[in-house]
């Protein structure tokens, strides 16, 4: 899964240079623990080209109770066969810009946070899908080396790729389900990042 995130300043700087609209997005704004139920930068697809626009961190549909939690997570195996998804991976596919992803590793007392990055340090960008200003992360099974840590990780796609998934024409469980999961490195971090409110470089750090 994917439960937190960071995206640094140059990440959406990158970002913004691939689209052609930006709404609402502060280019200038760092944030290290991006949490489900906060507004985050996200690129979508319109006939007239691509656009970065503030979107809150998951999916609740109108016909969902009043109990219903926010899908933050969507899995890719059945996405085009689920009632809450298969309308939007085929009309309504989103990329969410970030620098690195947290997962916990659950151990006999406790979770232990770990960052995730690219092993080349290259921006990373999430295949999801979106609905009425409210997005979600598509996951996959982790990777081997991933799987240390927690079973299930982000799909995550090459930025020449992006136009790719954003073609209608292109079947997009095939297309993510063809695409080689890049090389990550992971290391241990503080617990600082459990608090939603703690929102700094630090969070980062590994711990010696």
């Amino acid at each position: 899964m994917c439960g937190r995130y960071a995206v640094k300043k140059s990440t959406l700087l990158v970002a913004n240079s691939l689209v052609k609209k930006n709404i609402n997005v502060d280019l200038e704004q760092d944030n290290f623990n991006c949490s489900p139920g906060g507004k985050y930068p996200v690129i979508k697809s319109a006939t007239n080209g691509k656009y970065l626009e503030m979107t809150t961190w998951g999916l609740k549909f109108s016909w969902a109770k009043e109990d219903f939690r926010p899908l933050h997570n969507a899995r890719l195996e059945g996405i085009d066969t689920k009632v809450s998804f298969k309308r939007l991976i085929v009309n309504s596919r989103a990329i969410i810009p970030c620098s690195g992803y947290y997962e916990w590793k659950k151990t006999e007392n406790k979770k232990v946070p770990y960052y995730f990055t690219k092993i080349d340090d290259q921006d990373i960008f999430l295949a999801g899908i979106h609905d009425n200003g409210q997005f979600c992360v598509i996951t996959r099974d982790a990777e081997s080396t991933n799987s240390e840590i927690h079973h299930r990780q982000p799909v995550i796609i090459q930025k020449s790729q992006i136009n790719n998934y954003f073609n209608l024409n292109n079947n997009a469980v095939e297309f993510l389900n063809n695409i080689s999961p890049p090389k990550l490195k992971f290391y241990e971090i503080s617990t600082d990042v459990n608090n939603p409110a703690k929102n700094d470089p630090s969070i980062i750090n590994p711990i010696k």
